[in-house]
């Protein structure tokens, strides 16, 4: 349960469907099999990793953004409220970055 690594990938190039975005996660976060693949388990289990100095690095988030407009701004508000609320507190998030077709954020 839950894969400790300075740096998370996320790679959303395949990603056809919703699910297929929390099986991303889940894996690369190596969540427990009870994660329930939406986004209140997502942040229950983002959260309990709050303790850990870490980047997130989203890839080919537009793919995201075709998927679902709406899902893809819930994850941007449950990273940015997650480096907001922790890091500094019990975290030390090195930087949430996400890209996309030529854009790049930084969380």
């Amino acid at each position: 349960m839950y894969s400790f690594k300075e740096e998370y990938i996320l790679d959303f190039s395949e990603v056809k469907y919703i699910y297929d975005v929390h099986q991303i996660i889940k894996k690369e976060f190596d969540f427990p099999d009870y994660y329930g693949a939406n986004w209140d388990a997502f942040w229950d289990c983002i959260t309990d990793m709050a303790n850990l100095e870490m980047k997130i690095d989203v890839l080919n988030f537009d793919i995201l953004k075709k998927v679902s407009e709406k899902d893809s701004a819930i994850f941007v508000e449950l990273l940015t409220d997650f480096k907001d609320y922790y890091d500094g507190k019990w975290a030390e998030l090195k930087e949430i970055t996400i890209r996309d077709d030529g854009d790049t954020i930084h969380i």
